[in-house]
């Protein structure tokens, strides 16, 4: 497949890079600074930009079977570039007429698990009210992906871990796994291109967590 991914200097979108690479896709990452992207290989083209212009953007996704995106705030203080920068992203799929698009959001943005203990309905009011900027940014950049023209998938993840792949994750289309509380940041994007082709997750949340 042909596939552009963006935030791909990330934690999570460096991921989708190797491994699509791995797989034998042909890769398109859309980076701020070249130089903080670590990942190389065969099928890989580096497409620079600072997601200010849709037009601009254009190029980096014509002709693409699907597009990627691991952006959002690394902080509390860049609460806000989630649902701006896909804004700009989703300009430039409609204008192209490219329809999927697989993004990053998060666990608490979506409906709470059912069957959860006290302990887990606390931790995740704590770690909402915390963060309550940048999932307002998330909730704000779902909206935006609801009234687009193109087949999204949100993929929410839980608290965030670096780890290898292990394929051990559960996941809940229009749900939460119950008592998911991690992830690794390999197995989001592991999790996000075995999305790609699967229509049971177009214009859906999906929760996704161990």
């Amino acid at each position: 497949m042909k596939l552009t991914v963006f935030g791909a200097t990330g934690g999570i979108g460096q991921e989708i890079v190797k491994q699509a690479l791995t797989a034998g896709h042909q890769v398109t990452a859309v980076v701020r600074d070249p130089a903080r992207l670590t990942v190389t290989g065969t099928g890989l083209e580096v497409f620079r930009s600072d997601l200010s212009d849709p037009e601009a953007l254009r190029p980096a996704v014509a002709g693409r079977d699907a597009v990627l995106s691991g952006l959002g705030a690394r902080s509390r203080k860049d609460a806000g570039v989630a649902a701006r920068l896909t804004r700009t992203v989703l300009a430039a799929l409609e204008a192209e007429g490219v329809r999927r698009l697989l993004v990053v959001s998060a666990g608490p943005v979506g409906p709470a698990p059912e069957g959860d203990g006290a302990l887990d309905r606390t931790a995740r009011g704590l770690v909402s009210a915390l963060l309550k900027d940048v999932y307002a940014d998330l909730s704000e950049m779902e909206a935006e992906l609801a009234r687009s023209t193109t087949d999204w998938t949100v993929v929410r993840p839980p608290r965030l871990q670096n780890k290898p792949v292990t394929g051990t994750y559960r996941t809940a289309v229009g749900g939460f796994p119950r008592k998911g509380r991690f992830i690794g940041r390999a197995d989001v994007a592991h999790a996000m291109l075995a999305m790609v082709d699967d229509p049971g997750t177009v214009k859906q949340g999906v929760g996704v967590a161990y």
